[in-house]
């Protein structure tokens, strides 16, 4: 009886296993049938090699045993795939592999580090439509955007070809007979990149595009929520690595969140930092990294400001004001969330921006025909309400949006709010949602206060036909920004010109101009050719 009794058990047993089997299996099949990738819509994700389930750790191999992250689409929160993050055993792997990689890197002459870099722009030019696709899905902004970003990339990838061949520091006139006085520059060793969800190509290709002329290694943390562009972005460049016969580590990456991140910001072996973020993290990185002693390159937030004179070109003013507040969904760190108007033109601007805004094709980010996309995150979505409250509890009129709209996905109305006061809280607080605070003011000199009083120091604009006015603003006197444009917008920088703030913004400077002096350390240099030793200053020790 106990013998029939225990097989009975054991066959109920096994039953009950294989029924537990099935429905685990049928969970892992619904689940992977529920990702994006596995529809025949989003089958161009296979195309930049990405599958279901991703490594999202590459040091010269792939791996990762961390954390399983899924990343979902801002336009219907749906996920899209998965990604494993490192763990920080792995972290420390990867570090060792690409400082052992920079010492043949730092080997090879620049132009031939060049001609490397030349090869990634070529290769991202060969994807940047499903690349740019890829930015679409997972970040939100709209398809154009999209590419755009990826075109960036590119653009910095020829930028640093031409410094390949350029690079180098002065020779200076000594002042003792017999002696030359030179400068030079030679790489870091290893940078460290933390990027931000709303730019995930661009800004790690401002850094790694630098850096790698300069003769550096990259290590690569991309924001927990893009991971897949991060994934896709490193296949790229590895393969070109690969097929010149390169150690991959040159480029490695590391997904994961802020264990990650604090590792490489404490780190001795990361010669710098570049990282890019809110205000209040880069903080805490920036006192980590001083904390050893170690270098950091900050690009953190912006409350950016369009200053309209009574003299402006209104037909520029308008176009202007409306892309740089609604584009992107205000999720640039350089969005307009300030407009002070003069006092003359204010009512007749409010009313053609807010009929403008009304007129902002609002849909699904891959289509070519949408100008505004959906807010990367739920949270952000609870940010922007909870910002208007704010402002109307400080005294500020709705004149336009303030809902979140009925639809699948993170999408809220672009909101125009009047009446605040110039330093109400809620104004100086950057809010990253298309939210724009407009402002009335009445001389050039309250204009520039208001301008200089927040806290960060990004990007800035006025538009007049002063030309005095003009270069008061680009002087002492004038914007305390990093970006202090003229008739433009706040947003759209070209990669030519250093790109920075003061500040809260971090002081770092990427891209263009001589920004890349900060992916390398200057030696001053005194070789003396002679056979005397003349001290400098004339002093006389004999």
């Amino acid at each position: 009886m106990q013998r029939c009794l225990t097989l009975t058990v054991a066959r109920h047993s096994r039953l009950v296993l294989r029924n537990k089997f099935a429905s685990v299996h049928c969970q892992q099949s619904a689940a992977m049938s529920g990702l994006l990738i596995n529809q025949p819509k989003y089958s161009w994700l296979k195309e930049l090699g990405l599958s279901e389930d991703n490594p999202g750790v590459y040091n010269g191999s792939w791996g990762g045993s961390g954390e399983v992250v899924t990343s979902y689409c801002p336009a219907n929160n749906e996920p899209i795939a998965r990604v494993t993050q490192a763990t920080l055993a792995e972290y420390e792997e990867t570090v060792q592999k690409t400082k052992e990689a920079w010492k043949m890197w730092a080997d090879i002459p620049a132009p031939k580090r060049g001609e490397i870099v030349r090869q990634i722009g070529d290769a991202l030019r060969k994807k940047i439509k499903v690349l740019g696709s890829l930015v679409s899905l997972e970040m939100g902004k709209i398809y154009v955007e999209g590419v755009g970003e990826v075109q960036e990339y590119v653009d910095v990838c020829d930028y640093a070809v031409g410094l390949s061949r350029m690079i180098g520091g002065p020779i200076l006139p000594s002042e003792r007979p017999g002696h030359a006085l030179i400068e030079q520059w030679n790489p870091v060793g290893l940078v460290g990149i933390i990027t931000a969800f709303n730019f995930p190509v661009a800004v790690y290709g401002w850094n790694n595009a630098i850096a790698l002329t300069c003769g550096n290694v990259c290590l690569w943390k991309g924001a927990p929520t893009t991971p897949l562009t991060s994934v896709a972005v490193t296949k790229i460049v590895a393969e070109v690595l690969e097929q010149n016969n390169l150690p991959g580590a040159i480029c490695s990456m590391t997904c994961g969140g802020a264990d990650i991140g604090t590792a490489m910001a404490k780190d001795e072996r990361v010669d710098l930092l570049s990282f890019t973020g809110s205000t209040h993290v880069g903080k805490a990185v920036a006192m980590m990294v001083q904390e050893r002693f170690g270098r950091k390159l900050l690009e953190l937030g912006g409350n950016n400001a369009i200053i309209v004179f009574e003299d402006a070109d209104l037909n520029l003013v308008v176009p202007s004001a409306v892309f740089a507040s609604v584009g992107t969904a205000g999720q640039r760190c350089t969005t307009t969330r300030r407009l002070m108007l003069h006092e003359s033109v204010h009512d007749t601007v409010v009313d053609r921006i807010t009929k403008a805004y009304k007129q902002v094709r609002i849909g699904d980010p891959w289509d070519p025909s949408t100008l505004y996309g959906p807010l990367h995150t739920k949270q952000a979505v609870e940010q922007y309400l909870a910002a208007i409250e704010k402002a109307k509890q400080q005294g500020g009129t709705l004149v336009c949006g303030g809902k979140v709209m009925d639809r699948p996905g993170n999408y809220v109305e672009p909101t125009i709010i009047t009446g605040l006061a110039h330093d109400a809280p809620i104004v100086h607080t950057e809010t990253f949602v298309p939210i724009l605070y407009v402002l009335k003011f009445k001389t050039e000199e309250e204009a520039f206060a208001w301008n200089n009083e927040v806290q960060q120091g990004l990007s800035s604009s006025i538009f007049t036909k002063d030309m005095g006015r003009v270069f008061r603003w680009l002087g002492p006197k004038g914007s305390d920004c990093g970006i202090v444009n003229v008739n433009i917008p706040t947003s759209g920088a070209e990669i030519g010109g250093a790109f920075g703030g003061e500040k809260h913004t971090g002081g770092g400077r990427e891209s263009g101009s001589d920004s890349w002096k900060q992916y390398m350390r200057r030696s001053t240099c005194t070789i003396n050719y002679s056979k005397d030793l003349p001290l400098a200053q004339g002093i006389k020790f004999e």
